[in-house]
């Protein structure tokens, strides 16, 4: 579907330069004003799922440097996408009433920025030409993940002093939701198979609200704790605080603020690294995992200083860990 230069699009400025946090706010009304260099996919989806009636980008939405399927899935979904430049932030503010016409951005009348609007036709072209580039970005992750992969061998050999937790995962299935590409869509193929066998919830940051969306109760909230909302923290979950291996944790001091009793684990790699460790070393019968990176591309797209913690996790649970589709075929919807 290509991007309509007619009709001017109207909407409200919402700005925000954390793409995850400002879909929280963003309805039908809205224009998203995002700082999103390479857009990704499970960022697009979010902005998708709002309806907002266009997205205007101050960094590139696609640099080339790999094959990122965000900003085509965008357009492709009918949300204009323009890459408007590094001053728009300065340009405008939350509230602004916006007028897009083309890649002109007017506000109230006074033009405030020229943009360019990406078109899916061309988008698909620029993929095309990244796809047949791969082997640069498949260097340059295998080299990242090797200049990584001393600090975060630990997490091979079980160098993580996990603490004692009220969750009990001895011989329990263990579901992770991880926010994702297609997370909310796999969560609700899963029901029957939640209703059936009880496993133990654990959200990670903002998986805990799409548990909770989904009408369940997460057992357990572990990670860095800027991304899950206040009330699912306050649900009555155990709350475990991912800090960095030398014990700073930003996320503990939120914790505090709410009076919201919280476990500190410092520690190596990614949050949802973490969470499989922990339940893994707990004793989980099976681990299934929803919204976690399974594939290179979506590695690429995570756009890590390397994935060495995901493929270190990995090595150790070994068959213990099931992706959430392949769990949903055993369990079909009824």
């Amino acid at each position: 579907m290509a991007i309509a230069t007619a009709t001017a699009i109207h909407g409200i400025a919402r700005l925000g330069r954390r793409t995850k946090d400002l879909v929280k706010r963003l309805g039908p009304a809205d224009i998203a004003v995002i700082d999103h260099r390479n857009l990704d996919r499970i960022a697009a989806e979010e902005l998708i799922a709002c309806g907002v009636r266009a997205t205007l980008n101050a960094s590139r939405s696609s640099d080339g440097s790999y094959p990122n399927t965000g900003p085509l899935a965008l357009v492709r979904a009918g949300v204009p996408l323009i890459d408007a430049g590094p001053e728009l932030f300065d340009l405008l503010e939350d509230g602004d009433r916006l007028e897009i016409a083309g890649g002109r951005v007017s506000s109230e009348g006074r033009p405030v920025a020229e943009g360019r609007p990406l078109h899916p036709e061309q988008l698909e072209r620029d993929l095309n030409v990244q796809r047949a580039r791969i082997d640069r970005a498949l260097h340059d992750f295998a080299e990242n993940t090797m200049a990584h992969l001393r600090e975060e061998a630990g997490l091979l050999y079980g160098a993580i002093d996990f603490p004692e937790t009220r969750t009990r995962f001895r011989d329990r299935h263990v579901l992770i939701v991880v926010r994702g590409t297609d997370h909310v869509r796999d969560l609700r193929a899963l029901r029957v198979y939640i209703e059936d066998v009880n496993p133990i919830l654990v959200g990670v940051d903002g998986g805990a609200d799409a548990i909770i969306g989904e009408g369940f109760v997460p057992d357990l909230i572990l990670g860095d704790m800027d991304s899950a909302g206040e009330a699912a923290l306050r649900g009555g979950a155990e709350l475990i605080v991912h800090a960095y291996p030398d014990g700073e944790a930003p996320g503990a001091d939120r914790l505090r603020r709410l009076g919201l009793a919280h476990t500190v684990i410092p520690s190596a790699g990614t949050s949802q690294d973490v969470a499989m460790l922990l339940a893994f070393e707990k004793g989980a019968a099976l681990i299934v995992s929803v919204g976690a990176h399974f594939n290179l591309l979506e590695f690429l797209e995570r756009r890590r200083g390397g994935m060495s913690s995901t493929f270190l996790t990995r090595l150790r649970i070994g068959e213990k860990l099931v992706d959430a589709r392949g769990v949903s075929h055993l369990y079909p919807a009824r």
